[in-house]
This record gives structure tokens, C-alpha cells and sequence, in this order.
């Protein structure tokens, strides 16, 4: 289970990641099963089963009008976004220990395949069970020891035991937690995900009412006057909370240092910072706009890490089959700056279909595309302007493409001969770019120059 736990913590495009898991867990293996004759090995478990843990896990999130979950199929749950504690259930499921009178039964045991049979029946039929433990621990863990806040070193019976003291109606913060937050940040209803030495980092993505009075505190219930914040999310009793929040998690930026500067209501420092990615808004104390690309690559560099998975989503069309980059202006464009073209491309989902990426700066931007172009098989368009320098030889990998253009780009010497070998490729477009490319004479017997840099493919 190690390299199915790194393919998914690896994994940017979270659509894509109940295939993943089918392909891993449920679909036949493609290599005969050893003693059969032309069988293929079966899957780990079944559709049903799989689809029963992926729905036990409380952060996975089923899409409106997808109808009742007995009768979602297998290309359903595409649209399904996996949350973040199925893979410990699976991991559960799959690879527990198995224990005797006199301790833990080896797998060659005849004993073992009965009492694990026996253990994933039980699983399963628990599951609803762990599905409440697992709320309670969403909730509650910035209250649990340190020690116990990585829900991977803790097996199913222990959560039980965190969390079974805690009750999942309480909706506010009692005045000794309210007292806590002023000096650990940690307040019911949102998560410590980074503690840094200039800076500490909030997520809130509970979306009941517990969620929204963490927003209402970390902004200082919208009291400016009183050195608070001034963000729509912190006034009490409106709804801008959950506009915001059922499109993505609010994320709180506090200095560790107040410099005696905090809030009168809520004792937080007078500094703070709140971040909503699919809606673009990254905003101070008094709700103006920031710079976040030059604030996370200066005084807030620490936190450039953590943000890379919310950047990285920003990557693709909410289809998930097209990146398209406006460098630097979008949010995509924001992940180039922050992070660089080669991170870019190991970043992106390999299933996209289209890659648009315009270079609409001053910057004489001159990359050299990676060789791991390549992994993109599904490309049916690739459009890079006014950003390329070489192109690898694995351009020759992208059996679907069609459509290839290259404008703008005056630094580009010579087009891959590699290139002959798309056999859908209808047509390249070398607009503006250096007059003297070369092209070799494999491919320049293929095409049909139609002037303007313009090139059908015969």
C-alpha cells in the first residue's frame, strides 16, 4: 500500500482521483493470477465496496442532482470530489493487523484469511459508525495531544477512544477556548496546517454553524473600528460565510509576533490576512486586495508550500481536461510566478487534453519545455506563445495531437524531428516566430507552407 499512499498525496487534480483508485483496487489486474492460465488476478474489492468507503469518509463531497448513492455507477463518480480520509479507511480496510490470544497472527497462518474475512465484514458494517468518529475528529482535533493529529498514526479502535468524549452538536467556543486562540490560534471549527517561525496558517472549511463562528472570530466580528478585520465572512448573523465557504476553504494568515498590536475584542493581532482562492480574493485587515504572489515570494515565503495544492487546482478548467495560462495575470499565471515552469509541468493533471500557455509580460521568457511534455498523451492541442526556446524530442510521444502552435516565439531555433511521427497532427502554427526556424526535412516533407508561418499538415 506505500507507492498507492505517495500516488495519492501526490495527486493535483481531485477529480480524477476515484479512477485512480478503481484502477488500483477494483479493476483486474492485467497479469494472469500466479497458478491460473489466461485469468486475470481479481481487484482488491468491488465497485459497491469501494464506493461504501469512499461515502463513509465525511469530507468527500457528491455533487447536486447526482441522485441517491445506492444508484450512483462507476462513471458517476468521476464527478465525485474523494475526501481527504478515505485513504486511511482504505488503508484500514486492507492492511490491518490481525490479532489472536496470543498476539498478531502472521499472514501464512490458516487462521489469518478467516479472522480477516471476519475483521472487513465487521469494517464494513461499522463503517457508519467510524463515519461519526471520523466527524468528531475533523472537528475537534486542534484539542486532541499533538501527537494524535495525524489521523495516520491512529488506527480505527483509537480514534474511538480520541474522540468519543466529544459531542458533534456544539456549535461555539466556550470562554476558556475563546481565551486559548488569543495565544495558540487554535479555535473550534477550523485547523492549524502550518505554524511557522514569522507565521501561523488557518484553514476553515467546516461549513455548519461551528465553522462559521471560527470565521466570525478570526475576523474580529467584522469590527474595524476596534483594530479587527473588516471581512464580510466575520459579520454575525449574515450569510457571506456560506457564499464563500461551500465554494472553498477560507484560509487565515496571523503573525506570530502581535508587536502589542492586537484586537480589542478578540486579543488576535491587529495583523491578519484571509485568503479565498476560487474567488480570487486575498485580502488584509481592512479587506483590501494584496499582492499574494509578491507577499509568498517575500515576508510570507514560509508559507509558499502550503499553498501550492490551491494554486495547483487553479491549473485546470473546472471540465479538468484544459490548462490554459495567461502569464502572469490568472491564477495559473500566479503558479508560474511562485513556482516556476518546471514545477508547472510536473504539477498539471497528465489527462488534460488542451495546454494554452501565453506569456503576456515584458519578461523575454525563453524556457526549455522538459521532457516530460511527453507524459500528456491525451494532448489534442498545445499552445505555447511567446515563451519557447527548444522543444524535447518527446513532442513525438503526443499521439492524439492535432493542433500544434508555437507563435511569438522569437528564440526558437528548430522544431523536434520527432514531430513527423503525430499522425493526427492537422496543422502548426509558427506565427511570429523566429523567420529561420529549422525545420528538418522528415517534417518538411509533410507540410504545406500556406505563408504567414501557417502549416497544413498532407
Amino acid at each position: 500500500m506505500r507507492g498507492f499512499t505517495q500516488l495519492l498525496s501526490n495527486l493535483i487534480l481531485e477529480n480524477s482521483r476515484f479512477q485512480i483508485l478503481y484502477d488500483k483496487l477494483v479493476k483486474p489486474s492485467a497479469k494472469p493470477a500466479q497458478g491460473a492460465e489466461g485469468r486475470r488476478a481479481k481487484g482488491i474489492m468491488d465497485f459497491e465496496t469501494l464506493k461504501a468507503i469512499i461515502f463513509a469518509d465525511p469530507t468527500t463531497r457528491i455533487p447536486e442532482g447526482l441522485g441517491d448513492i445506492d444508484e450512483i455507477s462507476i462513471q458517476d463518480m468521476d464527478k465525485v470530489k474523494v475526501g481527504k480520509y478515505t485513504q486511511w479507511l482504505l488503508k484500514n480496510f486492507v492492511s490491518a493487523p490481525i490479532t489472536g490470544e496470543e498476539g498478531e497472527i502472521e499472514k501464512d497462518n490458516p487462521e489469518y484469511k478467516r479472522r480477516f474475512q471476519e475483521y472487513q465484514r465487521l469494517f464494513l458494517e461499522d463503517l457508519h459508525k467510524t463515519t461519526d468518529d471520523l466527524k468528531k475528529y475533523e472537528r475537534f482535533k486542534n484539542q486532541l495531544p499533538q501527537d494524535k493529529r495525524d489521523i495516520n498514526k491512529i488506527t480505527v479502535s483509537e480514534l474511538f477512544d480520541l474522540v468519543k468524549d466529544f459531542k458533534l452538536e456544539k456549535v461555539k467556543a466556550s470562554k476558556e477556548e475563546k481565551e486559548n486562540a488569543k495565544i495558540s490560534y487554535e479555535y473550534p471549527g477550523s485547523e492549524i496546517i502550518f505554524r511557522g517561525p514569522k507565521w501561523t496558517l488557518i484553514k476553515i472549511e467546516d461549513k455548519s454553524e461551528l465553522g462559521k463562528n471560527a470565521a466570525i472570530f478570526f475576523g474580529g466580528y467584522q469590527d474595524g473600528d476596534n483594530d479587527e478585520s473588516r471581512w464580510c465572512t466575520s459579520g454575525p448573523g449574515l450569510t457571506f460565510f456560506n457564499g464563500y465557504i461551500k465554494d472553498g476553504p477560507l484560509y487565515v494568515v496571523l503573525p506570530n509576533d502581535d508587536n502589542g498590536q492586537v484586537g480589542k475584542r478578540t486579543g488576535l493581532p491587529k495583523e491578519r490576512y484571509q485568503f479565498h482562492f476560487p474567488s480570487s480574493q486575498f485580502m488584509d485587515r481592512e479587506d483590501r486586495h494584496v499582492n499574494l504572489t509578491e507577499l509568498l515570494n517575500g515576508p510570507m515565503n514560509e508559507l509558499k508550500e502550503s499553498f501550492k495544492p490551491e494554486f495547483a487546482k487553479g491549473l485546470v478548467t473546472k471540465g479538468g481536461d484544459k490548462v490554459e495560462i495567461n502569464y502572469p495575470n490568472d491564477s495559473a499565471g500566479k503558479f508560474v510566478a511562485l513556482y516556476g515552469f518546471d514545477e508547472l509541468f510536473e504539477s498539471m493533471p497528465k489527462t488534460i487534453q488542451h495546454l494554452l500557455i501565453n506569456n503576456k509580460s515584458k519578461e523575454n521568457i525563453a524556457i526549455d519545455v522538459p521532457e516530460s511534455l511527453g507524459q500528456f498523451t491525451n494532448l489534442q492541442a498545445l499552445m505555447l506563445q511567446n515563451i519557447v526556446r527548444t522543444l524535447p524530442e518527446s513532442i513525438g510521444n503526443l499521439k492524439g495531437l492535432n493542433f500544434l502552435a508555437l507563435p511569438s516565439n522569437s528564440n526558437l531555433q528548430s522544431l523536434p524531428a520527432s514531430i513527423v511521427n503525430l499522425e493526427n497532427l492537422a496543422f502548426i502554427n509558427l506565427k511570429d516566430s523566429n523567420p529561420n526556424i529549422e525545420i528538418p526535412d522528415v517534417l518538411k516533407e509533410k507540410l504545406s507552407d500556406e505563408g504567414g508561418g501557417f502549416y497544413y499538415v498532407i
